[in-house]
């Protein structure tokens, strides 16, 4: 009887130890879950771009979770609120800079919805301010658009002159037309200042002959054309219009001989980079005889005379 109670309570022991060994094997063994990871996000590298301009930038992810599927571009700071042309893919253009650095977050999304962000940094620069002296010698874009009486007189000569007078009784309106050559001005650029210089012609060739200016009301404007001319196959008759919103109002003057330094056509030239260089035309703001001004021609032997522009833009 002795035997059999021992071997019940060995076998009750060997038992706990069993299930004692279970538990701690339970506790140390870990849980099959599944480790998820933020993914992975670069915004790019930092971009310098000078005004005017836009930015682009390209963005990218990776996440151990499974395939990006979703991208944000959005704002942090900056010194305007520009414009995020595509937000939500990875390659967007930036518009609407100004000067001034900005900050954009860039976020990714996994398929699993996780996300991670990084950051990307804009700096907006003014370029350096360029100053474009135009002072041409024959310039082939130049005219004075004649009439007398009805007949077309339209010329070039040493002579641009803004006139109302007579011709061997017969009446004679002269409206005189330049253009330069604004091309080097890469389109976008912000014009600072723009000066007209136009100088009285010492040897004029109509009007009394001795004085560049005559006439109890001499006064002019000089205005932009608002289409295009070619010298060439110009005459009074079909003599583009002109635009008067930008024009310039020069007063009369009593002065025989009056240069007109640094005329500020600041407005008429913006308007040529935005609507056209189509150039400038001078005229009288009565066109009643006995009124003239003239001033030298690019085709003046002194070359010093001629007509002259200096923009400075950026």
């Amino acid at each position: 009887m002795r035997s059999r109670i021992r071997l019940i309570g060995l076998v009750s022991a060997i038992t706990f130890l069993f299930i004692s060994c279970q538990k701690e094997t339970s506790q140390l063994t870990p849980l099959n879950t599944t480790s998820h990871h933020i993914p992975v996000a670069d915004g790019g590298p930092s971009k310098n771009v000078l005004l005017p301009a836009t930015a682009t930038l390209t963005g990218t992810g990776t996440s151990q979770n499974g395939p990006i599927v979703g991208y944000l571009w959005s704002l942090i700071s900056g010194p305007n609120v520009p414009v995020i042309q595509s937000p939500s893919s990875p390659t967007t253009v930036i518009s609407g800079l100004v000067v001034g650095n900005y900050i954009l977050q860039f976020m990714v999304i996994d398929s699993l919805g996780y996300a991670g962000v990084d950051t990307a940094w804009i700096r907006v620069t003014a370029p350096a301010q360029v100053t474009l002296t135009l002072q041409p010698t024959t310039n082939h874009n130049e005219l004075n658009f004649a009439v007398v009486g009805s007949a077309n007189a339209s010329d070039s000569s040493i002579d641009l002159d803004a006139a109302a007078w007579t011709n061997g009784g017969a009446s004679f309106l002269i409206r005189g037309a330049t253009k330069f050559d604004l091309s080097s001005i890469p389109p976008g650029s912000t014009i600072i200042s723009a000066k007209l210089s136009l100088y009285s012609n010492p040897t004029p060739i109509n009007g009394d002959l001795v004085h560049p200016n005559s006439g109890s009301d001499n006064s002019m404007w000089i205005r932009r054309f608002s289409t295009n001319f070619t010298a060439s196959a110009s005459n009074w008759g079909n003599m583009p219009a002109t635009e008067t919103s930008t024009q310039v109002l020069i007063p009369h003057t009593a002065l025989s001989t009056l240069d007109l330094i640094d005329v500020d056509v600041k407005n008429i030239v913006t308007s040529m980079m935005l609507n056209g260089n189509y150039g400038f035309q001078i005229g009288l703001q009565n066109e009643f005889a006995y009124n003239i001004r003239q001033f030298a021609s690019s085709r003046h032997p002194n070359a010093a005379l001629h007509p002259k522009l200096v923009v400075v833009y950026q």
